[in-house]
């Protein structure tokens, strides 16, 4: 959704996805999971509560938002993405699926700029979701800032995406960069450390990579000042 006070960016950016996905996404799940390494295993770790709330960045064709919908089917899900294209591939999906029922919702915006008011919500999300998203944002740093601004006190933040490969081989790592370019994917070797620095402003951080640190999955718990602190006590 970009209004008429949004900068040209917003616009610049939702052509540019369009051209590049308008014929790509019909087989975008297809030829994506031979490299997409980990979605499935982030998805099976998001312990979503009944009403709780999931934002997913850059949605895609919603086949995560199809994953979550189906185990959760209490949970308000919630799809961004820049691309009008995919959004309507995204909505096929879901009606396909059977899924697409109230508490599955779709916006066009960027994740610069997405806030609850958006879905005309006043509530922040319980969760929010980056799937391999990070590596096509160019400003990815402000991205990661905004969906932390609009998480609850004590919300997820949960993230997979590329990491920096210094575990394996330097000619695959050369090979794949370059696969990944063809396709507007620049991996951040810097986002590991970025999202280990989300620490110093509280919170807790639970990080691993994939083997040969080809991929990181990552869930950082926004800190929450009105929760209870076990206190030590003499003789425990």
């Amino acid at each position: 959704m970009f209004s008429s006070t949004d900068d040209h960016g917003g616009a610049d950016t939702a052509v540019k996805m369009d051209a590049q996905y308008r014929l790509q996404r019909y087989v975008y799940d297809w030829s994506r999971k031979y490299y997409l390494l980990g979605r499935d295993s982030l998805l099976r770790e998001i312990d979503l509560d009944t009403d709780e709330t999931l934002l997913d960045m850059g949605c895609g064709t919603a086949r995560n938002l199809c994953k979550l919908a189906y185990h959760n089917p209490g949970s308000e899900l919630f799809g961004i993405d820049a691309s009008q294209a995919m959004l309507d591939t995204a909505l096929g999906n879901l009606r396909r699926h059977r899924l697409y029922t109230g508490n599955v919702r779709l916006q066009q915006a960027l994740a610069q700029q997405v806030t609850p008011a958006s879905f005309g919500r006043d509530e922040p999300f319980d969760h929010v979701l980056f799937s391999y998203v990070l590596s096509m944002i160019p400003d990815w740093q402000a991205a990661i800032e905004q969906a932390i601004s609009v998480l609850r006190p004590g919300g997820c933040l949960h993230v997979v995406d590329f990491s920096d490969q210094q575990s394996m081989p330097a000619w695959f790592r050369t090979m794949l960069l370059g696969w990944l370019k063809r396709f507007h994917v620049h991996p951040e070797p810097a986002l590991p450390g970025f999202l280990q620095s989300l620490t110093r402003q509280g919170g807790q951080l639970q990080l691993r990579h994939l083997p040969g640190r080809y991929a990181l999955i990552a869930c950082y718990r926004k800190p929450d000042p009105t929760a209870p602190t076990l206190q030590w006590m003499p003789g425990e």
